[in-house]
């Protein structure tokens, strides 16, 4: 029988690889939070020295002391492990169902509010650009999700349609997808949309995507997203809070400025391809008009 190889998460392997060069003091930091990260992920700095017995400043010393600039930087991290490592069970006793309904309105809103806060701080406007560029060439485009992504995935690729042609929206789970990736032409883009807890199947595409030579665009929301590895170009929508099944205020939000920045590279070409879109709406009476 085939035995399953066990990865080392990146997060994990950095505390343990540093492990020589800490302190004494340290390495009881990296224990505590290799053993504890669903408790150290909600702690501050102060809370984390209490728990391990430890000052503040040993706190920040670790931190830096394994490669991150700050204790955001590194909680931020450390909330990206936590959230991939997650059951639905995990996330169920996060979610405080019982705290009252005004509450968690209010809590919901202020954690997207944090999140498209961390959006705005976090994206580099060249990569953005770069990957505008990649979806305005004038070859086949397919746009894949897989599970909740699948959501993201057809809003992105319905969307563009809007702005330009030749797009293909594929689910993952479809295993037709694999058919139509193969007999594409080899100057392909393909855009995975890969949301927390990434499924394989969305892994298992974006490997097929890179040995078939198509250009992959990757848009996720954790940088330690499995399907990175096989991306020519990323864009990430950090979350700074971990969902009990979705976060999508900030993955919209990336999408919605992709599209609009494609647009507005259309040129004249725009007004064609969407008054043809108009007048066939028109014509098969597709959408709702005051007027007939």
């Amino acid at each position: 029988m085939r035995q399953r190889t066990i990865e080392v998460h990146p997060f994990i392997a950095r505390i343990s690889a540093a492990r020589d060069n800490l302190t004494p003091k340290g390495r009881i930091l990296g224990k505590y939070i290799i053993a504890h990260p669903r408790k150290a992920v909600f702690m501050t700095t102060k809370e984390l020295a209490e728990a391990c017995d430890v000052s503040e400043a040993t706190v920040v010393r670790f931190v830096a002391g394994i490669g991150y600039d700050g204790y955001s930087d590194f909680q931020q991290v450390l909330r990206d492990f936590v959230d991939t490592e997650m059951t639905l069970l995990d996330r169920l006793d996060l979610a405080d169902f019982k705290a009252p309904g005004a509450v968690r309105f209010r809590r919901t809103v202020s954690e997207e509010i944090d999140n498209l806060q961390a959006l705005y701080n976090s994206l580099d406007i060249d990569a953005m650009s770069a990957v505008v560029e990649v979806l305005d060439r004038k070859v086949p485009l397919h746009v894949i999700g897989s599970r909740l992504s699948y959501t993201m995935a057809y809003y992105l690729g319905w969307s563009m349609t809007k702005v330009r042609g030749d797009i293909r929206i594929m689910s993952g789970s479809d295993r037709a997808t694999i058919d139509w990736l193969t007999i594409a032409p080899a100057d392909s883009v393909s855009v995975i949309v890969a949301m927390s807890r990434y499924p394989n199947e969305l892994i298992r595409l974006g490997k097929l995507t890179k040995r078939l030579g198509h250009t992959l665009v990757v848009i996720t929301d954790n940088k330690n997203c499995p399907v990175l590895q096989f991306a020519d170009h990323h864009l990430v929508a950090v979350s700074k809070h971990i969902p009990y099944l979705g976060s999508p205020t900030s993955m919209s939000c990336l999408i919605n400025y992709l599209v609009h920045e494609l647009a507005s590279r259309q040129g004249d070409s725009l007004k064609e391809h969407q008054a043809k879109l108009e007048q066939s709406y028109w014509e098969n009476d597709v959408l709702f008009n005051m007027k007939c």
